[in-house]
């Protein structure tokens, strides 16, 4: 699993001419470091005004935030995972007119679930993205750098999770997944970039 291996060897993973692990699992690396600072940031002892309230608030968003970078961090594999469904459904045998349907059949469903993956990433990252708003407003001021960096991290997260879901679906055929699919990513970028801004207004 990617996730288990060290820095450098992910890296490498990276730099390969291997196809996965790619840009849907960079995206949800990406997501997952941010959702980390911000934990980082409200599990600190020092808060924004150092009040119940602060604590209160930083408690709750870390309890989205600890989920959120779960099923982050489980996407930088299931990325890959999906992506090689893909490539295995584009391997299948196509020399029977039966062989090509089922082929057809496999390669739509492979692509769909390596949509949905990145989706995922996406809601993920501006739910993580809602919280930060939190932690930025009730967090350590002097970690603020540290929260501005988790902001950038799970924005860029979710454009990058975009551009996944782009590619993928010009190759979808089932054109109402299709409008579905296109329409949640970009509300799900829209939503990304105005909570960025909040937080990032919420820092100064």
């Amino acid at each position: 699993m990617l996730v288990d291996q060290s820095v450098r060897s992910l890296l490498d993973a990276f730099r390969s001419s291997d196809p996965t692990p790619g840009g849907g699992s960079a995206s949800a690396l990406a997501s997952s470091i941010g959702a980390s600072l911000l934990l980082m940031v409200a599990a600190m002892p020092k808060t924004r005004n150092g009040s119940d309230d602060d604590r209160e608030a930083l408690n709750a968003a870390s309890t989205t935030l600890g989920l959120l970078r779960t099923e982050l961090v489980d996407a930088i594999d299931a990325d890959t995972a999906a992506y090689d469904k893909v490539v295995a459904a584009y391997r299948l045998p196509k020399g029977t007119p039966e062989e090509q349907a089922a082929r057809k059949a496999a390669i739509q469903r492979a692509l769909q679930q390596a949509t949905d993956v990145p989706l995922g990433v996406m809601r993920q990252s501006v739910r993580a993205l809602d919280a930060a708003t939190i932690v930025a407003a009730h967090g350590y001021r002097s970690a603020s750098s540290d929260v501005g960096v988790a902001i950038a991290m799970l924005k860029a997260g979710a454009t990058g999770a975009k551009l996944n879901v782009d590619v993928n679906l010009a190759a979808i055929t089932d054109m109402s997944y299709r409008e579905r699919a296109a329409a949640a990513a970009r509300d799900l970028l829209e939503g990304a970039g105005a909570l960025a801004g909040r937080g990032e207004e919420l820092l100064r």
